[in-house]
C-alpha cells in the first residue's frame, strides 16, 4: 500500500498496520457537518486555530480513512492507538491536513522602523 502524494494521500501507522488516508470531497463535507460549519473556508478556519478535542482527531482520521476507502467508524479509530500515542495522532492530523491543504504560508511583517535609505 502506497500512498499517492499527488491525490493528497498520507500514510500513516494504526495499530500497527499502515493505513492510507485522503481527505475527498467527500471526506471534506463530512468534515464540515461534523464540524457544523457552513462551507470550506470556515472548516479550514476551523482547522487552521490548531486547537483539536480527542474527538475532533478522531473525526479528521476517520474522515480520511475513509475518504481512502476504508469503512473504519471515528467510534473505532478512538480505539485505536498510533506510535507516540495522542502526539501520534496529532502528528497524523496534522500530515493529512497538510497533504490537504499544503502547507500553511506564513506572513512576515515588516519591522515597525524599516531603515533609513
Amino acid at each position: 500500500m502506497s500512498a499517492n502524494a499527488r491525490r493528497g494521500e498520507i500514510e500513516a501507522e494504526l495499530d500497527g498496520k499502515p493505513q492510507r488516508l485522503c481527505l475527498t470531497l467527500g471526506a471534506l463535507a463530512e468534515l464540515e457537518s461534523a464540524f457544523a460549519v457552513d462551507d470550506l473556508t470556515a472548516l479550514v478556519e476551523r482547522l487552521s486555530n490548531g486547537r483539536f478535542a480527542a474527538r475532533d482527531l478522531a473525526r479528521i482520521i476517520g474522515a480520511g480513512l475513509r475518504g481512502a476507502g476504508s469503512g473504519i467508524t471515528d467510534d473505532e479509530v478512538m480505539g485505536m492507538s498510533a506510535g507516540d500515542g495522542i502526539a501520534g495522532m496529532a502528528a497524523i492530523v496534522s500530515e493529512l491536513l497538510e497533504a490537504t491543504f499544503g502547507r500553511p504560508s506564513r506572513s512576515v511583517s515588516p519591522p515597525a522602523n524599516p531603515p533609513a535609505p
